[in-house]
This record gives structure tokens, C-alpha cells and sequence, in this order.
């Protein structure tokens, strides 16, 4: 087993984690408004399909990928459809708004809903096998184990990246009063539903 492959993992999870996107934008909003738990609780969500694209992609399961590839049109359409159902049902939400099923409920749906996002984006896929056979980390020669622990490297990089998105707008959610809220879920609505209309946009 190569112990380097456990930072590796850690640096790619935390850079393809960082940039922001639809993701970003839901996890800062939910951080304001429901709370840093529902913030973070969103992030692992990202976190975990990024350690199943990199499972894919770090032991070698070319068959998965290849498919997820072909069918990109077919993710980017239903990823691009739930981005502008979630942009729309953001944007019409009132301040104080939570789900009647109760905050438990709340949390699984917003663990699922960043999940399936992430999972429908084959660009994913795509980024960690790049990575991957740029670093060299394609070739395990059949070491599952470090395959393993680059993997897990990824799943901890990508989720410490989303704690400290979390914290630290945790660390402002003080200062927004229900109006700013209100202000909030309309901006972060216009923009989630933006990604959605130009991930269906790009496919025509």
C-alpha cells in the first residue's frame, strides 16, 4: 500500500470540491437559512458521489465510466430539471419555511438532493479520471487497498471542504434578519435555476 495515496486523494477531493457552483450556492443558502447542519449535511452529500466517481476512477471500472459518458445527455437533462425545480422552489420559499415531515426528513432530503445533483453531472466522472491519470493513479496494479485509501482521501478532502464552507457561513447566519433571508432565497433561487436552464441550454 502507497501512504501517499491518502493526501492525493485528499488534495483532489478538497480542488474539485472548491470551485462554486449549483452546489456551492445551495449549501450557502440552506447554511443561512435552515442552519450550518443542513449546510454541511448538503456538502457530504456532494462529498459521497465524488467518492463514488472516484471509486470509478480509481479502480479502473472503465465499463461505469464509459456508460455514465455515453449517457451524459441523458444526466445533464435530469440534472438540469431537478437544478431548475430546486432554483424555483428556492426562489418562492417564505422565511421560516421548513418542511412539515420535520427536520430529520429535512436533513435525508437534503443529503439526497446534492447527491443525485452531483451524480448527474458526468463531467465528474470525467474531472477524477483526468486527475487521476494525470497524477499517475490510474495504475494501481491491482492494489485495492491503496485504491481504498485514495478514495477515502477524496470522500475527506471533499467533505473538509464543505465543513468549512458550512462554519463559516454559519459565522454570518447571525447577522441576516427574515428579510435578508427573503433576499437570500431569491438570489440563490435565480442562480440555481440559471445552472439548470444552462445545463439544458448547452445540450441543444
Amino acid at each position: 500500500m502507497d501512504i501517499t495515496f491518502l493526501p492525493k486523494g485528499l488534495i483532489i477531493g478538497f480542488a474539485i470540491a472548491a470551485p462554486v457552483g449549483p452546489i456551492g450556492v445551495l449549501c450557502i443558502r440552506r447554511t443561512l437559512a435552515e442552519g450550518q447542519t443542513f449546510g454541511l449535511v448538503s456538502g457530504l452529500g456532494a462529498a459521497t458521489a465524488d467518492a463514488v466517481y472516484g471509486c470509478i476512477a480509481g479502480f479502473g471500472l472503465t465499463f461505469i465510466s464509459d456508460f455514465l459518458v455515453n449517457q451524459q445527455v441523458w444526466f445533464r437533462l435530469i440534472g438540469g430539471m431537478f437544478l431548475c425545480y430546486l432554483g424555483l422552489r428556492t426562489f418562492f420559499t417564505k422565511t421560516g419555511q421548513h418542511a412539515a415531515s420535520g427536520k430529520r426528513s429535512g436533513l435525508v432530503g437534503a443529503y439526497v438532493s446534492t447527491l443525485f445533483l452531483t451524480l448527474t453531472n458526468p463531467m465528474t466522472i470525467i474531472s477524477f479520471a483526468a486527475v487521476f491519470a494525470g497524477l499517475g493513479l490510474v495504475s494501481t496494479g491491482g492494489d485495492y487497498l491503496s485504491a481504498g485509501v485514495l478514495v477515502s482521501g477524496v470522500f475527506i478532502g471533499s467533505a473538509l471542504w464543505w465543513l468549512l464552507l458550512s462554519g463559516g457561513v454559519g459565522v454570518l447566519r447571525a447577522r441576516f434578519n427574515p428579510q435578508g433571508l427573503q433576499v437570500v432565497n431569491r438570489i440563490s433561487g435565480t442562480i440555481i435555476t440559471a445552472f439548470g436552464l444552462l445545463a439544458i441550454l448547452g445540450l441543444l
